[in-house]
């Protein structure tokens, strides 16, 4: 007996020592030197405010007490992923002002989509979709190390503004874009294939995603989209609708339910697209976070949480139909209306109709960083050792 029991563990003892070495790798922290984002509106931090219109007040009241061009009044959840990392707030790539890309740049657009577009930034597009940032990564990438090169002595003072070029393979790359795709889809879901047309548009994000696969990314932080369903600005409570929605329209959020499942569609393919790139780039880290079910989670708990119906918006004037969005003002029914803000958008989950508030957008962060909502389950901290 006392032989069997030795016998066990000699066995057993190499498969301890194994399992706990690899605890003690993914337990260690990634030392990221840099942070490279790519995405739309929620987590652009100064993009289309410096390539076209600047923000106006009340964005940027809370935190910043003042618009920096993000849409919110305060943090974005990327500026919460940068100080969760220890990073100062990522300036926006094409921002030339009082800008430093030492710790990464952020390429994200607002209006962004992954497929290109056909609209000007006066109907509401952007010339910045994903394959255009993707575009100035590489370009931004090249030049870097040019610089670095002609520099080889280490005299000039510019930099301690530029990630040096070993960093761009150790760094984080995170995106959050697809929903103004899923937008554009749902507009046209009487006359096109709306299967079809998410099948494309997840093949696209596979192929700027290959692409920076090839440019040497390795640790890949990948949000899916959320519930568009649920932005106030299109629930019925904010329009002004003949008939009252049939059975099945609305869920027991009041979210807008054949739109949720867009987004889950896109989501579900997402999410075996990424499951396959780990199979073809077994050397990379590909994290898949679901954001949409965080940010459900935090509409479906609105009350328990501490905010108002997850309905409700906090900036902007959206009654009868009439949709005047944040700061702006407008005559409506003879009457001059200013879109101002709430009196505390800490209560708020929605700050403009589309955009979250700051107060909303720590809430979601704080569930997705610890790794509670990933794939693999890893927090970002440790989302290099998923390969």
């Amino acid at each position: 007996m006392g032989f069997l029991v030795q016998f066990v563990v000699f066995m057993l003892f190499p498969w301890f020592l194994s399992v706990r070495a690899e605890e003690n790798y993914s337990s260690q922290h990634c030392d990221f030197p840099a942070i490279f984002n790519f995405g739309d509106s929620n987590s652009d931090t100064g993009c289309m405010a410096a390539a076209f219109y600047p923000e106006v007040l009340p964005y940027g009241e809370t935190f910043f007490h003042e618009p920096v061009g993000r849409a919110s009044d305060g943090r974005l959840i990327i500026d919460f992923i940068a100080q969760h990392l220890g990073f100062p707030f990522l300036s926006a790539y094409i921002n030339s002002i009082g800008t430093s890309y030492r710790h990464g740049a952020n390429f994200a657009a607002g209006s962004s989509t992954i497929r290109r577009q056909k609209r000007t930034v006066f109907e509401g597009g952007t010339p910045f979709t994903f394959e255009i940032q993707v575009a100035q990564f590489n370009q931004f990438k090249a030049r870097t190390r040019k610089f670095f090169n002609q520099d080889a002595q280490g005299k000039n003072s510019f930099r301690g503004h530029f990630p040096r070029p070993e960093d761009f393979a150790k760094a984080i790359y995170t995106f959050d874009i697809g929903q103004n795709d899923i937008a554009a889809a749902i507009n046209k879901v009487d006359t096109e294939d709306s299967h079809a047309v998410i099948s494309d548009i997840v093949d696209y994000f596979e192929n700027q995603v290959q692409t920076l696969l090839g440019l040497g990314a390795r640790t890949f932080w990948i949000h899916n989209t959320g519930p568009i369903g649920c932005l106030p600005v299109a629930m019925p409570v904010h329009n002004a609708m003949n008939t009252t929605p049939g059975a099945g329209y609305l869920d027991q959020n009041g979210c807008i339910n054949y739109q949720n499942d867009m987004a889950r569609e896109f989501n579900k393919k997402l999410k075996n697209t990424v499951v396959k790139l780990r199979v073809q780039f077994p050397d990379a880290s590909l994290i898949y976070v679901d954001m949409f079910s965080a940010k459900y989670e935090l509409i479906s708990n609105a009350n328990k949480e501490g905010f108002v119906d997850p309905s409700g918006i906090c900036c902007g004037y959206h009654q009868d139909g009439y949709h005047l969005y944040c700061g702006n003002k407008a005559i409506i029914n003879g009457k001059e209306i200013f879109a101002d803000t709430c009196d505390d958008p800490s209560k708020y989950i929605s700050w403009d109709g589309v955009h979250y508030t700051e107060a909303a957008n720590h809430w979601i962060a704080n569930r997705i960083l610890n790794g509670s909502f990933s794939d693999p389950p890893l927090s970002i901290a440790h989302s290099c050792h998923a390969q």
